[in-house]
C-alpha cells in the first residue's frame, strides 16, 4: 500500500518581483514628482524657519547667521518694528468697545455651537480655539489701529485687501456671469472681453493704473482739470490710495471670478429652471432657489484660491505707492520684501512666517465654515 502526497491547499502561491512592481508601477512613476516638488517646497520652509530665528550680517568673505531665537518675532510684536506690522493704536472709544462685544459675543456663540452639539473632537476643540484666538486678535488690532489717533500696519492692510478686495471681485464676477448666462446679443464677444484683464501680468496692471492715474500728465487729467482737481494727489492720502490698489486689484482678478462662476451658471440643471420659470417664477425667486444651490460649491471653493492668492499681493502697492504714503498700503508680502531687500533676512522670514499662520488659519475656518457646507447643497 503505498502513500500519496496530499497537495497543501492553504498555501499561498510566492509573488515574484514582476508582479510586485506591477502592482506598485502607478507609485512608482509619481514617486520621483512628488519626492521633488516636497524638495522644493520643504526645503525653503525649514531654511527660512532657520532664518526667522537668526540673525544675518555680512562678514569678510561670506556672512554670518547667529542664533537669536524668537527675537525677531518679538521685535515685530512688540519691539522696534511693532509700527511697521501692527501699527499705531488709538484711544479706544464706545463704538470700538461695541464692535468688540459684538466679535466676542459672535466668537463665543460658535464655540457653544460646537459645543452643544456634543461632537467635539481634540482636533476639533484645538482648531476651533485657535481660530477664535486669532479672530479676536485680528479684530482687535484692526480696530485700534481705526480708532481715534490710531495708524493701521501691514496686518491691517492686508486684511483690507483680503477681506474688501475678495468680496467686489466675488460680486462683481457673479453679476457678470449671471449677465452673460443670459440669452442676450454678443455675449461671447464679452465673455472674451471680461477675461482679457486676467492674462496681463500684475506689474503690468500696476504700470498701467498708476499711469491713468496720473493727474498731471494721465488720460484723464483733462477731465479732471475741468472738475478743479488737477492739484489734488491720490498718492499722499491713506484711504485714496488704497483705493487705488482695490480698484487695480479688482480689475485684475474679477475675471477670475467671473470665468469660474460662468462655468457653474451653465452647468446648473436647466431644466428645474424651465420648470421654474413655467410655474409663474421670478428671477430671483430662480436664483435663490436653483442657481445659487447648485453653483455653492463652486463659489466657496473659487473665493477660497482668491483668498490664498490674496494675502500675497505685492506687485500693485509696490508699483503703484510704493507702499505709502507712509504705511497706508503696504502688505505684509511687501513688509517681507523690503526687510529682505535692507538684508533684514531674519525679519523677512518672521514676517513670512507670520503671514503663513494667519494665512492658514484664516483659510482653513474658512474651509471648515462656508466650503464644506456649501458642499453639502451638491447632496
Amino acid at each position: 500500500m503505498t502513500a500519496t502526497a496530499i497537495p497543501v491547499t492553504g498555501a499561498a502561491p510566492r509573488r515574484s518581483w514582476a508582479e510586485w512592481l506591477d502592482r506598485q508601477s502607478g507609485r512608482i512613476m509619481v514617486m520621483p514628482a512628488v519626492i521633488v516638488l516636497l524638495c522644493f517646497a520643504i526645503f525653503p520652509l525649514i531654511i527660512s524657519a532657520y532664518l526667522s530665528l537668526s540673525r544675518f550680517a555680512l562678514a569678510p568673505g561670506g556672512f554670518t547667521l547667529r542664533f537669536i531665537g524668537l527675537a525677531n518675532f518679538r521685535k515685530l510684536l512688540t519691539g522696534s518694528q511693532q509700527y511697521h506690522l501692527l501699527g499705531k493704536f488709538g484711544a479706544i472709544g464706545a463704538l470700538q468697545w461695541t464692535i468688540m462685544a459684538i466679535v466676542t459675543g459672535g466668537l463665543l456663540f460658535l464655540l457653544a455651537r460646537y459645543f452643544l452639539r456634543g461632537r467635539a473632537t481634540v482636533v476639533g476643540t484645538f482648531g476651533r480655539l485657535i481660530a477664535t484666538l486669532v479672530a479676536f486678535s485680528l479684530a482687535l488690532v484692526t480696530v485700534a489701529t481705526f480708532a481715534q489717533g490710531g495708524v493701521p500696519g501691514t496686518i491691517v492692510n492686508t486684511l483690507l485687501y483680503v477681506v474688501i478686495g475678495v468680496a467686489v471681485q466675488f460680486g462683481l464676477g457673479l453679476g457678470l456671469a449671471l449677465l452673460c448666462g443670459q440669452p442676450i446679443r454678443g455675449r461671447n464677444f464679452f465673455r472674451v472681453l471680461f477675461f482679457i484683464p486676467l492674462m496681463v501680468t500684475p506689474v503690468g496692471i500696476a504700470y498701467t493704473f498708476r499711469m491713468l492715474a496720473d493727474m498731471q500728465k494721465g488720460p484723464f487729467a483733462p477731465l479732471l482739470q475741468a472738475f478743479g482737481v488737477s492739484e489734488w494727489s491720490w498718492a499722499t492720502e491713506a484711504w485714496s490710495a488704497r483705493l487705488m490698489v482695490l480698484v487695480g486689484d479688482t480689475w485684475q482678478w474679477t475675471p477670475f471670478m467671473f470665468i469660474v462662476l460662468l462655468a457653474a451658471i451653465e452647468n446648473q440643471p436647466r431644466d428645474q429652471v424651465e420648470a421654474a420659470r413655467l410655474d409663474g417664477a421670478n428671477g430671483f425667486q430662480i436664483f435663490r432657489d436653483i442657481t445659487w444651490p447648485a453653483i455653492a460649491p463652486v463659489a466657496a471653493t473659487v473665493v477660497l484660491i482668491r483668498l490664498i492668492e490674496a494675502f500675497k499681493i505685492i506687485d500693485l502697492p509696490n508699483v503703484l505707492t510704493g507702499g505709502g504714503p507712509g504705511l497706508a498700503t503696504e502688505s505684509m508680502t511687501l513688509h517681507s520684501f523690503i526687510a529682505w531687500r535692507t538684508q533684514d533676512l531674519g525679519g523677512s522670514a518672521a514676517v513670512g512666517y507670520m503671514l503663513l499662520f494667519i494665512s492658514t488659519v484664516v483659510c482653513v475656518s474658512f474651509f471648515n465654515f462656508v466650503v464644506r457646507p456649501a458642499r453639502r447643497f451638491e447632496t
